[in-house]
């Protein structure tokens, strides 16, 4: 067995964790990783093992989908336990951390009233002291700036805490990412290995590039035990690739679902906001056995945890020329640097800002601006981008909202019409409590939070976009409503949903104004 050369099965998955909880940029980046851990994870699981019963109920009830319940059996308690004490235990300085911003903020938010702040570092707790700098804006609003690159190299941020699960995707729907802790499930193996391993890079590789079983074992780290025979059965003899991954005339799109499109010419291919399905079994859809060989550039629109997704990121990292992100703030918490994130957990990145452009062979890249979906919170870390690839130009408008029409109109005199247009229309989305409660260091309203909303387009506001692009073609992404990614959307749509109304309204309206318009959904592919 050792000696036979095997590859990945299709259908493998992997979960990159962080305690344990799915790695994603509010887990992995220092400061936001604290607060969620202090004022989400740990909480969370403190109710939990108070009252599973009541967990279990919410899990079950459909109403409550995408709530911050627990779904594991309460015949685990004891091991939930053991790993809320565990988490408690080896994240004192996070802990502590978390603590210290509550701290600095009631006390800026007392004394820092428009006049000199110096003497005021003096009271700033000893974990903030050499890693934040006190500042007003314009208003004379006080706020915390953190030097974000020290904190990536400080206690705060652990590779110690991270580790991945491997698995075999049967369809079956995980545990949603953001409340449920990983814990051994027959069939998956865990390993205590950081992000940034290159024995994941190794591994994925095994696509198309087969190894003995022995040197498997080896860049993993795995013995010869009872681990190992499961890692075994990920693998196969039979490496089931299509001949139609690379493109060898014109241009080509496909959509993967959700955000994900790869765009491809002879030379080139780009992937934007990788969220793959590896179920392969079904026939429907574009699994990773399907992507190109080389993928030149990895384009992620903003940090959100269905748009910058470690799960179908690490699998494809060993391919990956780039990661272009969008440049942060810098050193506001509600804000972290895709860049620094992302180059921690090992990928080359480049950071762009606004109208920033990106050339290649036979085309280019630009950043271009994204509007409003974050709540009105002072987020920077967003772009959209305007493609040139084999001869059409291809707008990638993810959540971007048509808030302001002059902004797309601002695109195309500066960049040019397009072709294609791809928009979101996720227009009445999740509170701003639901995504960012754990970042607040005081309450926040129910009457204010639900006003500011995780929302695209609306049906007026998409066809100002594309009519300010001069588009030729509109496509409007599937909004999460492909069943494989539930355990990251948890959406719930039916057919009088106020958003798929919307999504009908759009489409008769781009029909009507000679517009060729169509919602995606699954899979779709575009050749010139």
């Amino acid at each position: 067995m050792n000696g036979e050369d095997l590859y990945v099965r299709p259908n493998v998955r992997i979960q990159g964790l962080v305690d344990r909880f799915a790695a994603w940029l509010h887990t992995l980046a220092p400061v936001a990783g604290a607060m969620n851990l202090a004022n989400l994870q740990l909480p969370m699981l403190d109710s939990y093992l108070q009252q599973p019963d009541v967990h279990a109920a919410a899990v079950a009830n459909p109403k409550m989908k995408g709530g911050f319940f627990v779904n594991v059996d309460r015949a685990r308690l004891a091991e939930v336990r053991a790993l809320t004490e565990e988490i408690r235990s080896a994240n004192r300085a996070p802990l502590a951390l978390a603590e210290a911003v509550k701290s600095a903020e009631a006390m800026i938010r007392a004394q820092a009233t428009g006049y000199d702040l110096t003497p005021l570092y003096a009271q700033l707790p000893p974990e903030l002291r050499g890693l934040t700098e006190l500042v007003y804006d314009l208003d004379h609003a006080p706020s915390l700036r953190f030097m974000e690159p020290l904190l990536y190299r400080s206690d705060y941020h652990r590779e110690s805490r991270q580790s991945i699960d491997l698995s075999l995707d049967d369809g079956s729907e995980p545990p949603f990412i953001l409340s449920t802790p990983r814990l051994p499930e027959p069939g998956h193996v865990q390993l205590p290995l950081a992000l940034a391993h290159p024995g994941i890079d190794a591994f994925f590789a095994l696509r198309d590039k087969p190894r003995p079983f022995s040197e498997i074992r080896e860049f993993l780290q795995v013995g010869d035990d009872a681990t190992a025979r499961t890692l075994r059965t990920l693998l196969t003899d039979d490496p089931r690739l299509p001949r139609d991954r690379n493109l060898g005339e014109g241009g080509r799109i496909r959509y993967y679902g959700h955000a994900c499109l790869v765009l491809q010419s002879p030379s080139t291919s780009v992937i934007v906001d990788p969220l793959i399905s590896s179920d392969s079994g079904t026939g429907d859809r574009f699994t990773y056995v399907d992507l190109p060989d080389h993928l030149d550039y990895c384009l992620i629109t903003h940090g959100h945890q269905d748009h910058i997704v470690l799960e179908s990121l690490l699998q494809i990292r060993h391919k990956l020329g780039v990661v272009v992100v969008p440049r942060n703030g810098g050193g506001h918490r509600q804000d972290p640097s895709l860049r620094l994130m992302l180059e921690a957990a090992g990928f080359t990145v480049k950071e762009v800002d606004d109208y920033d452009e990106i050339p290649f062979e036979g085309g280019s890249i630009v950043a271009t601006p994204f509007l409003g979906e974050h709540c009105d919170l002072d987020i920077r870390a967003k772009s959209t981008y305007w493609v040139r690839i084999a001869g059409r130009s291809v707008f990638v408008g993810a959540d971007s909202s048509g808030l302001d029409r002059d902004c797309y109109a601002r695109i195309r005199e500066n960049v040019g019409p397009v072709d294609v247009a791809f928009i979101g229309m996720e227009c009445d989305g999740a509170p701003l409590t639901w995504l960012y409660s754990h970042l607040f260091t005081q309450p926040v309203p129910r009457k204010m939070a639900i006003t500011r909303k995780l929302s695209g387009s609306n049906a007026e506001q998409a066809l100002g976009i594309a009519g300010e692009l001069r588009a030729k073609e509109a496509y409007v992404y599937a909004m999460g409503q492909e069943d494989w990614l539930q355990h990251i959307m948890a959406t719930s749509y039916t057919p009088e949903s106020y958003q798929l109304k919307q999504v009908a309204e759009f489409l008769s309206g781009a029909r009507a104004r000679g517009l060729g318009a169509e919602a995606l959904l699954v899979r779709k592919e575009l050749r010139w």
